[in-house]
């Protein structure tokens, strides 16, 4: 969380800096743009008895860069750099051992309470922008959809029963994840879906001798600051 922080703070003070020098060229009519979210985040491709638990949530924050393709600047495209932190708890637990790390569901564990992966990711967000805005107009409809890559810095599992605590940095993370995102709303509040093509797991998280291929399905709103 620090880490999320500090790399947030990093990137508003670009943003800032970039709506400072876009002010010179107004006329161009870029919609340079700060932006923060939160999301729930799914699980899919479960496997047989995987359950989630409790508030398995995502926070992201960076900057888009506008690159307007109409004199109008009512269609763009964004390409941006952020920071995102998410988690997802469930009832599958990740242990450490000498030579990698095995997988168990949490019935198995005496005093299991509760367990997540969390991911530290850096990400760049690619969107093809429709709004209705103009000049003078900051208040305005806009549809963006695009894909986000996202390069994974940090990943841990945790475990919490109620004898102990564990948590360990988890390798077997896909250090490369991509997927389509769609926002759609009104000036600042948006809707933000993020689909992921690429499984949470490498092949070499394994469950009773078969891949865990569960993938990431992230709904939530997404702020836009100009």
């Amino acid at each position: 969380m620090r880490l999320f922080i500090f790399v947030l703070t990093f990137i508003f003070g670009l943003a800032c800096f970039a709506q400072d020098t876009s002010s010179e060229c107004k006329e161009r009519y870029y919609e340079d743009q700060f932006y923060m979210g939160i999301t729930y985040n799914f699980i899919r491709n479960r496997p047989q008895g995987f359950n989630q638990r409790n508030l398995s949530y995502g926070l992201q924050g960076g900057i888009i860069k506008d690159v307007p393709l109409n004199e109008r600047g009512t269609k763009a495209l964004g390409i941006g750099l952020g920071f995102a932190l998410n988690t997802y708890y469930s009832n599958l637990v990740v242990s450490e051992l000498l030579d990698g790390f095995s997988y168990n569901f949490g019935g198995t564990i005496p005093g299991f309470k509760r367990s997540k992966v969390e991911t530290h990711l850096i990400e760049f967000p690619m969107e093809f922008r429709w709004r209705n805005s103009t000049l003078e107009d900051y208040k305005f409809w806009r549809i963006y959809a695009g894909v986000k890559f996202g390069y994974v810095v940090g990943a841990r599992s945790k475990l919490v029963t109620s004898d102990y605590r564990d948590g360990f940095f988890n390798t077997d993370v896909n250090s490369f994840q991509y997927g389509p995102t769609f926002n759609v709303g009104y000036n600042t509040f948006n809707v933000h879906i993020y689909y992921s093509l690429t499984e949470l797991l490498g092949d070499n998280a394994v469950l009773n001798n078969e891949s865990i291929d569960i993938k990431p399905l992230r709904i939530g709103l997404i702020f836009y600051i100009l």
